[in-house]
């Protein structure tokens, strides 16, 4: 398993077990150090778990919100606390997160894939369903700014065919009046 997916492994079961417990942050430290103890003890650096934990405690009255209004059929104790909590990493990830180090697309899978292997049937469907709406509506980051690369090299080939056809088109309109004097 990769340090990273690891690392958010055992933050959500951190953040899980401390949700379950309900919420006491003076309990966080001790379930942090002992899913690490006991899940990541061959992880050389365990700073992107507390990162991780860190981030949603601190957010986690926006990334609440932001859920609320994501999925309103939902209301937050009624979502089962693996989703919710997988979802609060998620959401972490894709609005507070260091986006060179982890684009959106790859903080969405990751979420998707931890609902699959801890929450239930549906769970993935739903992180999916929910992180998608967001997505969607903050948009993508610097896409607005400068079109890709690819869409680049397409907009440069249609113009030097549009080009080469307007040039066609004027030597052969020159070719007409040549022909008709």
């Amino acid at each position: 398993m990769a340090s990273r997916h690891l690392s958010r492994s055992v933050a959500m079961q951190s953040l899980y077990e401390w949700d379950f417990r309900g919420r006491n942050n003076n309990e966080l430290p001790g379930i942090l150090k002992r899913n690490i103890d006991e899940f990541a003890s061959g992880l050389d650096d365990t700073s992107f778990i507390q990162q991780l934990v860190d981030g949603v405690l601190k957010h986690i009255d926006q990334l609440n919100k932001i859920i609320e209004k994501a999925a309103p059929q939902w209301p937050l104790d009624q979502i089962a606390i693996v989703d919710r909590n997988v979802l609060r990493l998620g959401l972490y990830e894709l609005l507070f997160g260091n986006r060179e180090e982890v684009p959106p697309k790859v903080a969405i899978n990751e979420a998707i894939e931890l609902a699959k292997s801890f929450g239930g049937d549906s769970s993935g469907k739903f992180v999916n369903g929910v992180l998608g709406t967001v997505y969607r509506e903050i948009g993508e980051p610097g896409k607005d700014d400068a079109p890709p690369a690819k869409e680049k090299r397409e907009k440069a080939a249609s113009s030097d065919e549009a080009s080469l056809a307007q040039k066609e088109r004027e030597e052969a309109d020159k070719n007409q009046e040549v022909s008709s004097e």
